[in-house]
């Protein structure tokens, strides 16, 4: 019995061209994977062969390939990319064939099928590491600051400077790397300047060690034991009127365990953190937290916190973000049910009674969630817990994220990963809007999907804002953990990858 071999979608198609590697011989044949839409290479794609080893392209969607036995014959590639496809062949393969020839190119065309573009990885080494190999010009080169992986954004504007600080970093020479927050520098960007485009990367400018490996952001020295989380760093007003960067600070044994927490004050002379205040184990929501916004009201600057829900708020001077007293929380729960089991308070209008106070704390979309599941309150009547729009008797346990203002859309756009999600635990990231920053958020679009992997602690960079807010971009934690997925993606593993939303797209029209 004969086996035919199935077709190629013609939307693959490959084409072959002498590989451009900087005049110099080359043994290596590439492989471009392209949007074949924008004609825009692929980041974080792998291709895998029959005997199952997997290639991932670099940030300009190339893979520098070489294996003995494998070259100058088509082999077979199944190729797989979150919120990507290529067509299927007859018997169900996405893949396509390739023949690797030395100094040619093979370019694979995918399709995206998710509303965000995937454009490059932020951190970690070799970010073009198969377009270095291939002799091309990259945008970055280098390492700066020798990281492999580091977790979590935060930004906060200082003057014409954008501080970014992560979270534990990894490093090349051992398992073990910084655990009290790396940081580094950039320029507040130039939306004129083509060049501070983040599409191609980001040129962090790390604060460092003597040996070049970044350094800790809050070394606390007096206090060994532990590692540091700063969160929610934002510059106030200081007592004599000058800028003051703020954040919240906890010194942990682990995920669950906390040691101490206050409040941190950013020392410019040094350029670490310091703590200014501690405070008490019980007090939970009476400080910073999040990703920051400032609003205005009767004439006086707020910050509002929460992640993403901005649901704590407090005058933005180092007086009061210092005194617990002087927090606010938005809640709509029963005073007196919420250290058992917090119920809310429904209206003669029989409407949820959201009111901001000091004495309980805030609601968040993970209790809304809980009262819609007991029936004692609306779905329609969520704030924090938005419709899926494509199936609106799903509603959406946002996670972590942000909340930005946007002037393209003239609303206040939620951009958030979901807990719980389908395709993977904590890697499906949603977009909502709403007229005001604490919401309600009625009706959300899905705008990027990771496939049995997680893409935490969502952050959408305003400052990063083309066209009038109509190019927006965001970031997040990409790895294998939480998602019960053995599997690591190589460097992209536990680092930061960066996506852009076009805010024109027609389904991102929430109905409201």
């Amino acid at each position: 019995m004969k086996l035919f071999l199935p077709l190629l979608p013609l939307i693959t198609l490959l084409t072959s061209a002498p590989n451009k590697a900087g005049g110099h011989p080359s043994h290596w044949a590439e492989i471009q994977v392209i949007d074949d839409q924008t004609g825009r290479g692929v980041p974080l794609v792998e291709l895998e062969t029959v005997n199952s080893m997997i290639f991932v392209t670099d940030n300009a969607g190339r893979v520098a390939f070489h294996e003995p036995g494998l070259m100058n014959r088509q082999i077979f590639f199944t190729v797989r990319s979150h919120g990507y496809e290529i067509p299927k062949d007859g018997f169900g393969f996405g893949g396509i064939r390739v023949m690797p020839k030395p100094g040619e190119t093979s370019v694979i065309k995918i399709r995206r099928t998710q509303l965000a573009h995937r454009l490059c990885r932020l951190t970690g080494e070799g970010l073009y590491r198969d377009s270095i190999l291939l002799g091309h010009k990259v945008p970055l080169t280098g390492n700066p600051g020798h990281v492999a992986g580091q977790d979590s954004v935060q930004t906060a504007r200082m003057g014409s400077q954008i501080l970014w600080l992560w979270g534990d970093t990894s490093r090349m020479e051992y398992p073990l790397g910084i655990f009290r927050m790396a940081g580094a520098l950039t320029p507040v960007p130039d939306p004129d300047r083509p060049e501070q485009n983040p599409e191609n990367g980001i040129n962090f400018r790390y604060f460092t060690d003597p040996s070049g490996f970044v350094r800790n952001m809050m070394p606390l020295q007096e206090r060994p034991e532990g590692v540091i989380w700063i969160n929610a760093p934002c510059v106030v007003k200081g007592n004599s009127g000058e800028d003051v960067l703020v954040a919240h600070y906890s010194r942990r044994k682990g995920l669950a365990d906390e040691l101490e927490h206050g409040i941190a004050l950013f020392n410019d002379d040094e350029k670490v953190f310091k703590v200014a205040k501690t405070l008490p184990p019980k007090e939970t929501w009476r400080h910073p937290s999040g990703h920051p916004i400032t609003v205005k009201k009767n004439g006086e600057d707020w910050i509002l916190f929460g992640s993403p829900n901005p649901n704590v708020r407090v005058r933005a001077s180092l007086k009061d973000i210092m005194n617990p007293s002087s927090y606010e929380a938005f809640s709509c729960a029963m005073p007196e049910t919420h250290h058992d089991k917090p119920t809310p308070v429904i209206g003669a209008d029989k409407a949820p009674h959201w009111r901001w106070q000091k004495e309980i704390p805030p609601t968040d979309s993970q209790m809304e969630l809980r009262w819609i599941k007991e029936a004692t309150m609306k779905p329609s009547q969520a704030r924090f817990c938005p419709a899926d729009m494509e199936q609106p008797a799903d509603r959406i346990h946002l996670h972590s994220g942000t909340v930005r203002w946007n002037a393209y859309r003239n609303k206040w756009v939620l951009l958030a990963c979901q807990a719980m999600g389908k395709a993977s635990f904590l890697g499906e990231v949603w977009y909502s809007e709403a007229d005001d920053p604490s919401g309600p958020f009625t009706k959300a679009v899905k705008v990027a999907t990771h496939d049995k992997q997680s893409f935490y602690n969502v952050n959408h960079h305003d400052f990063y804002d083309r066209q009038s807010g109509r190019i927006i971009h965001f970031e997040g934690t990409y790895t294998n953990e939480f998602s019960g997925n053995p599997h690591k993606t190589p460097r992209y593993n536990y680092n930061q990858v960066l996506y852009r939303l076009d805010l024109n797209d027609l389904k991102l029209k929430t109905g409201r």
